[in-house]
């Protein structure tokens, strides 16, 4: 077990220094959250990503706050947006649009969260920038689609939760709904358009053909629904909340210390619901007809339930942890951020980066979640601050200084 965990960090370890999308080249034209997501995922990859911001303010999320870090950037937008270039382009203006075509001819992917059929005003959408590059992957999120009867509404992660059904089944049981603690919504919208423009480029790689792709923020929600989802269609069950717990399998849900902390246990199998009894010094449970298959644990969760939170609340979370180590049962504490990062295992996995902000200074990062063992995939730089690479990306455009003095001055740039 050990040969082969040091052969897995090997494999890691001599990886070589490009990224699988080394040379792609991403405009961006997204805010917020899920396109900035997913354009940084792309971006960890190799992808040159150029941020496409208004000149006066840039994406909101800049100001979401607080907390800032040092020089008023948002810890939000930070998150988000590193390994980016970050130019400011006023698309209201006949210059601007000009800006962004020429730089879109030569691009691989341009990516945008406007509300739906904005652009094709500017000539900045699909069928006409297509004409210009049909080699283009252009992605266009959004909150419900591009047409239908919400298809001009405005669409926030919170919204597209509660209409996709996970508000519904989210919060304590006879609760009030409760949102995510994050933008799960969001974020899950921007890993369906990342996986959606990476197939596009292999796609492409076959064909020679750019396309159209589009993502939501409700589809992406009602897909996420999963099991849920299945048991009202194929069962006609209307899932509720239950806190912490599972809707079909027992127990499979957080616990109440001795000492107010939460532990999460589950017991997937019959034989993982013996030993897990065992283990919490409960044998009699794992035999008592009541509980022993898990059809019958759903059946009279309730009562099992009640037995078991006297029982967790005997002992203080660190006394859990000591008697489920080793036991092969799937646990964890809940935990805070703090406790997070200082997770023996977050630590080994190396999930905390830190780079070099050009005001803010050393600024941290969470590092991305997949690795390689042929190509790398890590934080290269930091956020860039509003409007930083306008006059290099615009001379790499062949724009002379005095051409893009000009842009500023009118209000171009």
């Amino acid at each position: 077990m050990i040969r082969g965990l040091l052969n897995i960090r090997r494999h890691f370890a001599t990886s070589t220094r490009s990224g699988p999308l080394d040379g792609v080249t991403i405009v961006d034209a997204t805010r917020i959250l899920a396109g900035p997501f997913c354009t940084m995922l792309l971006s960890d990859l190799g992808a040159r990503v150029i941020k496409v911001e208004h000149p006066k303010g840039g994406d909101e999320v800049r100001r979401w706050g607080p907390p800032f870090v040092r020089g008023g950037e948002s810890c939000y937008y930070l998150a988000i947006n590193r390994n980016k270039e970050s130019i400011t382009v006023n698309l209201t203006s006949t210059k601007g649009q000009e800006i962004v075509r020429r730089l879109v001819s030569k691009a691989d992917v341009f990516v945008e969260n406007f509300m739906p059929r904005k652009l094709a005003k500017y000539s900045l959408d699909y069928d006409a920038l297509s004409k210009l590059n049909d080699g283009l992957i252009y992605c266009s999120i959004s909150g419900f689609g591009t047409d239908g009867p919400y298809g001009q509404r405005a669409g926030y992660d919170v919204m597209a939760a509660s209409i996709g059904g996970l508000m519904g089944v989210t919060g304590p049981k006879d609760g009030e709904p409760c949102k995510a603690g994050v933008a799960m919504t969001d974020l899950s919208t921007g890993l369906y358009a990342h996986g959606a423009i990476m197939a596009a480029l292999l796609h492409r790689a076959k064909t020679g053909k750019g396309q159209l792709v589009g993502a939501n923020l409700l589809a992406t929600q009602v897909s996420c629904m999963a099991n849920l989802a299945s048991s009202y269609l194929n069962a006609g069950v209307i899932s509720e909340r239950r806190g912490t717990a599972h809707e079909s399998v027992v127990p499979y849900q957080s616990f109440k210390c001795r000492d107010g902390m939460w532990l999460t246990v589950g017991a997937g199998s019959d034989h993982h619901f013996k030993k897990f009894s065992s283990v919490i010094l409960q044998p009699d449970l794992g035999t008592d007809p009541r509980f022993i298959t898990n059809a019958d644990r759903v059946r009279n969760r309730d009562e099992l339930m009640q037995v078991l939170c006297e029982v967790f609340a005997e002992k203080t979370l660190d006394e859990w942890l000591s008697l489920f180590d080793g036991s092969g049962l799937p646990y964890g504490p809940v935990n805070s951020m703090d406790r997070v990062f200082a997770d023996p295992q977050v630590v080994h996995l190396g999930m905390e980066r830190s780079v070099e902000h050009p005001i803010a200074g050393t600024v941290k990062f969470v590092g991305p979640a997949v690795r390689y063992s042929e190509a790398v995939c890590d934080v290269r730089s930091a956020p860039p601050t509003l409007g930083q690479h306008t006059d290099s990306v615009l001379s790499s455009l062949g724009y002379s200084i005095e051409e893009i003095a000009g842009f500023r001055a009118a209000g171009d740039i």
